[in-house]
């Protein structure tokens, strides 16, 4: 009975306090992992309107022989 008094709890013992400790480690990174997901998707969703509007320009100008042919177009040379 004298040594089960003695005996430190298990919250103290160093491998729960290690356990512990990797196991906030991995929630605080798990966390900020998330963060960024979602501000990178919502960065996506931002530029997604513009890109719509690019693709129909290229699908228009793949129609007119590519991106080049669109770029000696749009130049105006005086012959």
């Amino acid at each position: 009975v004298l040594s089960a008094q003695t005996e430190a709890p298990f919250y103290e013992e160093w491998w729960f306090l290690l356990v512990m400790a990797l196991s906030s480690l991995i929630l605080i990174l798990l966390v900020v992992f998330a963060l960024v997901l979602h501000g990178q998707s919502k960065k996506y969703k931002n530029c997604n309107g513009g890109k719509t509007i690019s693709n129909v320009e290229e699908s228009v100008t793949l129609d007119n022989g590519g991106f080049t042919a669109l770029e000696l177009n749009s130049r105006h040379l005086n012959i």
